[in-house]
């Protein structure tokens, strides 16, 4: 058995509709869904992917503290998404319900942008020029 030694950290968003988020993150983002699991009680979860990089969303669970931005507070992580299409994600996902937090501006050496996801998620995103 060969074992694959790749170390990697994937985010796990808690929304308050998780049927709405797929949509929204598929819309906004052009993400692929990956895998989805139907929960007994109309819940989901699900992995989906940016261009190449994987995260997953799943329906707030009390019962597990498992709470969304929405319900609990803001929530003290930020989300950077680097990528050559940032201009074009991020007025696609203020179209899609997104809110603008700072317009996508150019900074010493970065191209970038900060918004609100609908489900209280921060997004940076932008590119290194």
């Amino acid at each position: 058995m060969t074992l694959n030694n790749t170390i990697s950290i994937k985010p796990f968003l808690t929304v308050n509709d998780g049927k709405k988020a797929l949509d929204f993150y598929v819309a906004a983002f052009g993400a692929t869904e990956k895998a989805k699991y139907e929960l007994s009680n109309g819940k989901i979860s699900a992995e989906l992917a940016i261009e190449n990089a994987s995260f997953f969303i799943g329906d707030e669970e009390p019962e597990f503290g498992n709470l969304s931005p929405k319900t609990e507070s803001d929530s003290p992580v930020r989300l950077i998404l680097t990528t050559p299409n940032a201009d074009e994600l991020f007025d696609q996902a203020l179209k899609f319900g997104a809110t603008e937090i700072c317009p996508m501006t150019t900074e010493e050496e970065w191209r970038i942008g900060k918004l609100k996801d609908p489900f209280g998620h921060i997004w940076e995103i932008g590119y290194v020029l």
